[in-house]
C-alpha cells in the first residue's frame, strides 16, 4: 500500500476509509506504527532509551529505514535495557559494526553506547522524568491542520537537547529532540482530522 501526499499536506483517507496524516499511507509499516505507537506517551527509562537511540539512528535517514530495522536493533542491543548496554564492551561494539540488521554507523553506535553508560548512573526514573518535564502544556498548541503546521524544533526540543547534553548524552540536537517528543507522545502532531488523534 503506497499514497501520494497531497500537496497540501492534508489528512488522507486511510484504507478504512477513515483520515490520517498523510505520511502514515506512505509505506505499509507505517500505518500500524502511525496508528497506535506515534503520539502516544511512551515512559520508562528503557522505552525512552531506545527511543531516544532510534532517532538519534534516524538522523540524516527516512524513519522508515529505522523501522524496518527495529527488530534487528532490539536483538543487537539487548532489548535497549540501559544497564545491558552499558556493559558491552568492545567486541560488542565490532559485533554492532557488523551487523547488517543495524544501521551501521560508527558515530551513532558509539553514541548509543555512551549515553547507556552515562545513563546507567542515572536514578530509576530520572531520565523519564527530565524528557517528560519538556512537554509543553497541549492547551497552548493548536491541532495541526496540515503537514506545513507541524514544526521540525521548537522551543521545548531545544532546551530538551540542551538539558540532555549537559548531562552528557550525545546525537541529541534539537530536532532529533524534537522527533523524540512527537514519537513519545509529549505533543500530539496527528492533523486535526487524523483518526489518531488523541480526544482532549
Amino acid at each position: 500500500m503506497t499514497a501520494d501526499v497531497p500537496a497540501s499536506g492534508a489528512a488522507v483517507a486511510g484504507p478504512d476509509g477513515a483520515p490520517r496524516c498523510p505520511w502514515a499511507l506512505s509505506a505499509p509499516e507505517y500505518l500500524a506504527y502511525h496508528d497506535e505507537e506515534w503520539g502516544r506517551p511512551v515512559h520508562g527509562d528503557d522505552a525512552l532509551f531506545e527511543r531516544l537511540s532510534l532517532e538519534a539512528f534516524q538522523s540524516g535517514l527516512s524513519w522508515i529505514t529505522v523501522l524496518r530495522r527495529r527488530p534487528g536493533f532490539r536483538a543487537a542491543f539487548a532489548g535497549f535495557r540501559i544497564a545491558e548496554v552499558a556493559r558491552f564492551t568492545d567486541a560488542d561494539r565490532e559485533r554492532l559494526l557488523a551487523d547488517t540488521g543495524v544501521i551501521r554507523n560508527r558515530a551513532k553506535i558509539d553514541a548509543a553506547l555512551a549515553n547507556a553508560r552515562v545513563l546507567a548512573a542515572w536514578s530509576p526514573g530520572e531520565l523519564d522524568a527530565l524528557i517528560w518535564s519538556h512537554a509543553p502544556d497541549p492547551a497552548g498548541r493548536p491541532a495541526p491542520k496540515a503537514l506545513a503546521d507541524v514544526p521540525a524544533v521548537t522551543p521545548q526540543s531545544t532546551a530538551l537537547s540542551k538539558a540532555l547534553k549537559r548531562r552528557g548524552l550525545r546525537f541529541v540536537g534539537p530536532t532529533t529532540a524534537y522527533a523524540l517528543m512527537q514519537a513519545c507522545g509529549l505533543v500530539d502532531d496527528h492533523l486535526a482530522e487524523c483518526v489518531a488523534r488523541r480526544l482532549p
